[in-house]
């Protein structure tokens, strides 16, 4: 079978899409998060294939283009807008911790470098594809070495009888150079327990794990828990 020369461009565009999607797909399954590989490789070619359907209406809409004429803005936007739908379901929230914020993104991003496949932009599509791909894997390191602020959320678990009160609580943690904010209390009467929760800030991530030690150390400590809130 021979394909004619718009048969060949939209071949081309289907496959420069997918290429593209599968690329970003792959740093994020490279990473570990849910929608990777094959979910961004699909949603670039569903948005290209969408887009086909408007840039080559002569192909497939039989009445005169010159009596009706349709907008590709329209699709675009209608890609967009349900992509949003695709891109809420991979944003988790665990307690204060909420993930899937930049995958959602890149899947968002993914449509449109589609639709710039889709309407035959390849340059443009490069160009995104080699920022996405470096806002993804390069921002990362230089996101490690800027000094920040990171959250964990703290639950420890103490005998009601202990001398560990949370003004000793609040003392341990601040030599260990994190700040409190939101502390929580809850007593259990039937197992004899306090509970505390609360969030941690600090500017320096190996501060966890020295307080982990100490902690694990403590016998007035029955069980503790140090979450990232991550992104």
């Amino acid at each position: 079978m021979t394909l004619s020369s718009d048969e060949t461009e939209m071949l081309v565009r289907l496959l420069t899409a997918l290429a593209a999607g599968v690329l970003i797909g792959y740093e994020r399954s490279y990473s570990g998060r849910p929608a990777g590989f094959r979910t961004h490789g699909l949603v670039s070619l569903a948005s290209c294939m969408l887009m086909l359907v408007t840039v080559y209406e002569a192909h497939w809409l039989r009445t005169s283009v010159d009596l009706i004429r349709l907008d590709p803005t329209r699709m675009a936007q209608g890609i967009m807008t349900g992509i949003g739908f695709l891109g809420a379901g991979v944003i988790m929230k665990d307690g204060i911790s909420v993930r899937g914020l930049t995958t959602a993104a890149s899947i968002w991003i993914t449509a449109a470098i589609g639709i710039l496949a889709g309407i035959g932009f390849y340059v443009p599509m490069l160009i995104s594809v080699v920022l996405t791909l470096g806002t993804l894997s390069l921002f990362r390191w230089i996101e490690s070495l800027m000094p920040s602020q990171v959250y964990y959320h703290f639950d420890v678990r103490v005998a009601r009888t202990s001398d560990m009160t949370e003004a000793t609580l609040r003392a341990l943690l601040e030599q260990h150079g994190f700040s409190i904010a939101n502390f929580s209390y809850r007593l259990d009467a039937e197992e004899q327990v306090r509970r505390h929760g609360m969030v941690l800030r600090t500017s320096d991530r190996n501060r966890v794990a020295r307080l982990f030690t100490t902690l694990e150390g403590l016998d007035s400590i029955q069980q503790f828990r140090i979450t990232p809130t991550g992104d």
